[in-house]
C-alpha cells in the first residue's frame, strides 16, 4: 500500500524512520542532531509517546506510540488547530508536526551547510507495530542500529537513557516492563534482533 495514503491511527505503534535525499548525510554535527532532537521535543511530544531512537549520519530512526483519539482532539481544540485547513480529523495532526520537524531541521540545516532543496526524503516511512514481541524486536533493532559503533556508547539513540537513572521525556518505565527488567533489557540487546524491516 503507498505510503502516502497509509493513514497513521490513534494508540497504534509505529516505526517511523527516513533518510537523506540519495542516502546523503543528514547530520554533521553534534549541534545538528541535538536540534533535531529538540524539533522532535517541540513538536511531537504532544502527539505521540517516543518510545525509542536513533539518529544515524544518513538516516533515522523513532519508535512512537500516537496519542488516543481524545488526546489529539483535545489537542486540536486547546492548540485552535482545529481552524486550521487539513486538521480536521486527529490522524492528520502526527503528519502536520512531522512536517514542521522537516522543514523546520531542512531549513537550519541548509543554511548551515550553504545548500537549497530537499534534505530528507519525502513521505517518511512507517511500519505500524502490531504485536508486543515485534514492538520488542523493533525497540532491539533501533538501538543496534550503530553497528559499526558499540551502539551501547553511541551517543544519539535511547539506548543509555534506559540504563541511566537521569530524567528523560522516553517512556522508559513502559519500555522497562516490556522487558521485565533494566537487567533483560540489556541482556536482550546481546542477543541480535529478529526485527523485519
Amino acid at each position: 500500500m503507498d505510503i502516502r495514503i497509509t493513514a497513521i491511527e490513534p494508540d497504534k505503534f509505529y516505526h517511523i524512520y527516513n533518510r537523506g535525499i540519495n542516502s546523503e548525510l543528514i547530520f554533521k554535527s553534534d549541534r545538528n542532531y541535538l536540534f533535531f532532537l529538540q524539533k522532535i521535543k517541540e513538536n511531537l511530544l504532544d502527539v505521540c509517546d517516543v518510545y525509542a531512537y536513533c539518529l544515524m549520519p544518513n538516516h533515522f530512526h523513532l519508535l512512537v506510540r500516537i496519542k488516543s483519539e481524545n488526546e489529539l482532539k483535545n489537542l486540536i481544540k486547546i492548540s485552535n488547530l482545529d481552524k486550521v485547513k487539513g486538521l480536521e480529523s486527529p490522524q492528520n495532526i502526527f503528519s502536520k508536526q512531522f512536517a514542521k520537524i522537516f522543514n523546520s531541521y531542512s531549513q537550519a540545516f541548509n543554511k548551515e551547510n550553504n545548500r537549497h532543496g530537499a534534505l530528507i526524503e519525502s513521505p517518511f516511512k512507517r511500519k505500524n507495530i502490531d504485536s508486543e514481541a515485534y514492538l520488542r524486536q523493533c525497540i532491539i533493532y533501533i538501538h543496534q542500529n550503530p553497528i559499526a559503533d558499540n551502539f551501547t556508547q553511541y551517543q544519539f539513540s535511547s539506548y543509555k537513557s534506559f540504563i541511566s537513572n537521569l530524567d528523560t521525556l522516553l517512556k522508559r518505565n513502559e519500555v522497562l516492563e516490556l522487558f521485565d527488567s533494566k537487567e533483560n533489557f540489556e541482556f536482550c540487546h546481546n542477543i541480535e534482533s529478529k526485527y523485519e524491516f
